[in-house]
């Protein structure tokens, strides 16, 4: 058996780092594609070098309207915005494969006159029932020779059914007996049998290209060094580098980066979207509706993810810095990136430990950064403010006891409207009336509170524990029923800061409503 051997060495310094992301515009966009971009994007930066997004719509049956502009917004949202694209242009342009497509037809025949590749003119219903003859067909070396492909045909037979417009396809001639041997930056030294892979159809009936002379020509007319791409592309890895020794290119081969998988949280299997369905999370980086059937598919930023924790996450799915370093900004990222710390092994999915990532960002987010899309929140709601100074002081109150930001309502709403009904179960069993007696007399000590300045948190906690002291009632046996008074349940921030929060008149009226519900 013959080895064909290409090496693909670490960063090459002296020529221009170049990578691509390269989605089809089939539907919403997984976080493992995310993840692909963010590192595509990490590489890039490091090395001075630029990202471009190009998009593979070759297969035209599986192009889904508005697919394109989602993938747009979501890097957008992300921050991970490409160099060169079809929303941007470039020097190689059209990024838009179907706008190539004569390019493609161009290198297929080259293949075809060199010997590599051949005219296949199988219909259909013939492989169909060669399917049905053969258990997990394959078109390659093993039955070639019996199809009704250029390799069995006369040259004039061939001739002649091109020219009468015969449908065809055009196949790569893999070899018998050879091994294709490469190192991966992540996997090092990979090894396929030829005997294994199957004849690829490289130009499709209807003239398009498959993925696989599509990206090998893309790639090299655009001068791409590094290609970044999921662990399930392997299969595909000794088609696409014959396709670059056939085609004369070996010497200009991007090197291979084969990224790991991110997987179900319990470590069985690729994450899918059905996976988050089923546990309840979110799978797309945003909202995905089906234009076809209407369904929409919750994303990590209407669950109310922050894109700098999104982003954070995922970078470290399947890779780290060698520290115990979690938070990284997106400047420390570039800094600390290397595919050096990127893992073989397949990255488990910790939807806790994405909720972590994005509970910490919250708490260190500057107001003015979160509240629009809190407002949002607060207009869903139908709250129509007033003060927006308020709105800002209850929002710094509460961020830090926030997940998601649509965690803000159910943290916040008793700033906007006073609680309906209380927690009576958390009162009720140790609730006397020396503790009715006790709030009484609070709301005239409250009352009396008129100096400006006078009513904020501490001048409010110490009239509480005072009073308590004199009626000798510990004031840790009075805090909660106080917080349920003004919030209606057991959770808020501090309560006094509450009571600064919606005023005298409020937390007065609030305390007498709680008596006549915890007394009755």
């Amino acid at each position: 058996m013959i080895t064909l051997f290409y090496l693909c060495a670490m960063p090459d310094i002296t020529k221009k780092v170049r990578v691509r992301f390269a989605p089809s515009p089939t539907g919403g966009l997984h976080l493992g594609g995310v993840r692909t971009v963010l590192f595509n994007y990490l590489f890039a930066r490091k090395h001075g070098g630029d990202f471009i997004l190009r998009i593979e719509d070759t297969d035209q049956s599986r192009y889904v309207e508005g697919a394109e502009q989602y993938i747009l917004d979501c890097l957008a949202w992300c921050g991970l915005n490409p160099d060169e694209g079809p929303q941007n242009g470039g020097p190689f342009a059209p990024y838009r494969q179907s706008e190539r497509k004569a390019n493609y037809r161009v290198y297929a025949e080259q293949l075809v006159k060199d010997g590599y590749a051949y005219y296949a003119f199988d219909t259909p219903e013939e492989l169909d029932a060669q399917r049905q003859i053969t258990p997990n067909f394959r078109y390659g070396h093993e039955n070639r020779g019996f199809l009704r492909n250029s390799l069995n045909l006369s040259a004039e037979e061939t001739k002649s059914l091109l020219d009468q417009g015969t449908a065809h396809v055009i196949r790569i001639k893999v070899p018998a007996d050879e091994t294709v041997h490469f190192v991966d930056m992540i996997r090092g030294d990979v090894s396929f049998d030829t005997n294994l892979v199957d004849d690829k159809v490289l130009l499709k009936a209807d003239g398009m290209p498959t993925y696989h002379l599509a990206v090998v020509v893309d790639d090299y007319l655009m001068k791409i060094s590094h290609a970044f791409r999921g662990e399930e592309w392997l299969p595909s890895a000794p088609v696409h580098i014959l396709l670059w020794e056939y085609l004369g290119w070996k010497a200009d081969m991007p090197q291979w980066v084969h990224l790991p998988l991110i997987l179900k949280p319990d470590g069985n299997g690729k994450l899918s979207k059905r996976d988050g369905d089923r546990l309840g999370f979110p799978v797309y980086a945003m909202n995905w509706t089906d234009p076809k059937t209407g369904e929409t598919t919750r994303g990590f930023r209407e669950m109310g993810y922050l894109p700098e924790a999104f982003v954070n996450m995922l970078a470290l799915l399947g890779w780290n810095d060698g520290t115990e370093q979690e938070i990284f900004s997106m400047d420390e990222l570039i800094e600390k990136f290397s595919i050096e710390r990127v893992s073989k092994a397949g990255a488990k999915f910790d939807f806790e430990k994405a909720k972590w990532f994005n509970h910490e960002y919250i708490k260190k987010a500057e107001i003015a950064d979160i509240k629009g899309q809190v407002l949002t929140i607060l207009k869903e709601k139908g709250i129509q403010l007033a003060d927006n100074e308020y709105f800002e002081k209850v929002l710094a109150a509460v961020k830090e006891r926030m997940t998601f930001l649509q965690d803000f309502w159910e943290q916040a709403s008793f700033f906007f409207e006073a609680p309906e009904s209380f927690d009576i179960n958390a009162v009720k069993p140790k609730w006397s009336d020396a503790k009715t007696e006790f709030f009484k007399e609070l709301i005239q000590c409250y009352e009396a509170v008129i100096a400006e300045g006078a009513w904020e948190s501490v001048n409010l906690e110490n009239i509480f524990k005072s009073l308590a002291e004199e009626k000798n009632i510990k004031a840790g046996e009075l805090m909660l029923p106080f917080r349920v008074m003004l919030v209606g349940g057991k959770f808020g921030p501090a309560v006094f800061d509450i009571s600064v929060l919606i005023g005298k008149e409020e937390t007065i009226k609030r305390i007498n409503k709680a008596l006549i519900a915890f007394t009755e």
